[in-house]
């Protein structure tokens, strides 16, 4: 049998979306109400981080634990992956030990070449290009909340990174309309997507006028500190505050995937009021990783 990555959001279909969240749904209500669910006894994840992480890891790990199986954590640092070792000759050895692998790295050609190269299944913790696990875990919270986000419009208001591209993908994927700004010189990369799901508007007051959700990330993300300065001035009209919230819907859903830097990229009023729904969007992290970790290693169950 072919073996299933999870390298882009675009990996999975729409189908086999539903799929998870419905099983993720049935994984959360079992964690909240402390019934053991252990389907990957016996089964290990090895975790490999060239990127520093909190969310990534502790989600991954206690996932893992949680479904019987057990976790490793592997850092360049700690492995020969920092002294150069191919990629190619990592993939090899490393995926005849574990039964599943999720890496968290810098290019997207590194974990693409490791999954070229690996017997089992590889999932993306994050790349620079993309973050497949965070937009699964913000729809399915989107639904938990507002029902289904089909149809709904979805405003995008910052840096044209990562996690704006998986935005992209799901959009046509879900059959929503992504609303995106971003100062000039960060805008999505070119050859991106730009079919109906998309609007890219200038002022991004007017990007999230009517919007159901309105979504960030920090203005400078790991591996380009030194823009920072920089990007602070020329962010500085891509904050959401209270006055962008206000041309939102009244019911919209503010979401940001963290660490967030108050009085930033977002206002504390906003992430600390009403409409944000970050803590749930950071705990279902967990719950839909766990999803796809039953999925690539068991396939479809019933039930």
């Amino acid at each position: 049998m072919a073996i299933k990555h999870f390298l882009q959001f675009k990996d999975f279909t729409r189908e086999e979306f539903e799929y998870l969240f419905q099983r993720s749904k049935w994984i959360k209500h079992q964690f909240k109400n402390y019934l053991a669910y252990q389907p990957l006894k016996d089964r290990t994840l090895a975790m490999v981080f060239e990127k520093q992480s909190t969310r990534t890891r502790v989600s991954f790990e206690a996932g893992m634990y949680q479904m019987g199986g057990i976790a490793l954590n592997l850092t360049t640092g700690q492995t020969q992956l920092g002294r150069g070792e191919p990629i190619e000759d990592v993939a090899r050895v490393i995926s005849r030990m574990v039964d599943i692998v999720m890496i968290r790295t810098y290019n997207q050609d590194i974990i693409e070449r490791f999954a070229l190269y690996s017997r089992v299944p590889v999932i993306n913790g994050l790349t620079d290009e993309h973050h497949p696990c965070q937009i699964m875990a913000d729809i399915f919270t989107f639904i938990e909340h507002r029902g289904s986000i089909e149809g709904k419009i979805v405003a995008w208001v910052g840096d044209g990174n990562n996690v704006a591209r998986s935005w992209l993908q799901a959009a046509k994927i879900f059959g929503f309309t992504l609303h995106v700004s971003t100062p000039p010189g960060f805008e999505l990369a070119a050859g991106e997507d730009d079919g109906p799901h998309l609007k890219v508007f200038a002022d991004p007051m007017e990007a999230a006028k009517d919007a159901d959700l309105v979504t960030t990330d920090v203005w400078t993300s790991m591996g380009w500190e030194d823009e920072e300065a920089d990007r602070k001035e020329k962010f500085a009209d891509w904050q959401v505050d209270a006055d962008m919230m206000r041309v939102a819907r009244p019911d919209a859903l503010f979401m940001h995937c963290l660490p967030a830097h108050r009085g930033e990229e977002v206002s504390a009023e906003v992430i600390d009021g009403p409409a944000s729904v970050v803590w749930d969007e950071a705990e279902n992290r967990m719950h839909t990783q766990k999803a796809v970790l039953e999925y690539l290693l068991l396939g479809k169950l019933a039930g």
